[in-house]
């Protein structure tokens, strides 16, 4: 039987005349990773705040929050000490170091100072920063700052890890570190609740995606299910100055951009005939992805609230 660690009903939130989250309901299933992805102003980061507190939810009939039990309009804090958050900015002490960084959460929830101390030294071995302990902040560089932020995070030994947009601006081979530390915590019992832009981080980790758009979610599913029920199996990317006529047929579809046209086909074979046909153009074909799922979902415009 399926364990839920967060259940969402019926959620909204409205800041003045925007409708941040509309009517969104969702659950996450207990050691599993949960990702949402959405444009600038989907309301992905403000439904993240409401399940720990740090935002209130809009009342109304049929409406609740359950997080391991707790609903964060009667036990906030509960939730709070039984969740980590990695907020978007690392908002670290900048005037103290690693270890007092650490040391200063650690209070948060009364840990012993002995307990602290073992507690911390395997964190920044766990997030490889133990050569970095006595560092001030501004001496690591952006990437040590991040896994400092989810190590401190992490301090409690939460059972619910929220990460909010965890590897943005980060080079390849940090977020592959941070990927790797996720996915272990998931295989030790930790449910994870993950925003991200990166398309390639949500297939890596996610159990299932949740896209939302415009305060809605809109499409829900593994990563397999979202590219096998939502969009063709390859596409023919024709990018360049020249304009490429070319018609729609059964089982073809076809995207414009003012420099980009996109074929969507399920027949590969199909599509490399109609590349062999083209001249003077420059063109790729692929495997379809998620990014093109969720560009199919949300449109390619960008969002009026970003």
């Amino acid at each position: 039987m399926k364990q839920f660690a967060v259940t969402v009903k019926n959620i909204n939130k409205r800041f003045g005349r925007v409708n941040a989250v509309r009517d969104l309901s969702f659950e996450v299933e207990a050691d599993t990773c949960y990702g949402f992805l959405g444009p600038n102003g989907a309301g992905k980061t403000t439904m993240m705040k409401m399940l720990y507190g740090r935002s209130t939810i809009d009342n109304a009939d049929g409406t609740s929050i359950n997080v391991f039990g707790h609903s964060p309009v009667t036990d906030e804090l509960a939730i709070k000490y039984l969740s980590g958050v990695v907020p978007q900015d690392n908002n670290l002490d900048e005037e103290l170091d690693v270890i007092s960084n650490l040391m200063v959460y650690s209070r948060f929830y009364a840990l012993p100072r002995k307990a602290a101390a073992s507690r911390i030294d395997y964190l920044l071995d766990f997030m490889e920063l133990s050569d970095k302990r006595a560092s001030r902040i501004r001496e690591l560089s952006g990437g040590m700052q991040r896994r400092l932020v989810i190590a401190r995070a992490l301090m409690n030994n939460p059972k619910l890890l929220i990460l909010d947009e965890p590897t943005t601006g980060l080079d390849p081979q940090v977020r592959h570190l941070i990927w790797d530390k996720l996915r272990q915590l998931k295989r030790h019992g930790t449910t994870i609740l993950l925003t991200t832009h990166y398309m390639e981080e949500a297939f890596a980790l996610c159990d299932t995606i949740l896209i939302m758009d415009k305060g809605s979610g809109i499409l829900r599913g593994s990563p397999a299910e979202l590219l096998a029920k939502n969009i063709e199996k390859f596409v023919l990317e024709i990018t360049g100055s020249h304009l490429v006529e070319m018609k729609s047929e059964a089982g073809v579809r076809i995207d414009r951009t003012q420099e980009t046209t996109r074929v969507y086909c399920d027949d590969n074979q199909l599509l490399k005939q109609l590349a062999d046909k083209l001249q003077n153009a420059h063109y790729f074909l692929r495997q379809t992805n998620l990014e093109d799922v969720f560009l199919k979902a949300t449109g390619r415009a960008l969002n009026e609230r970003q």
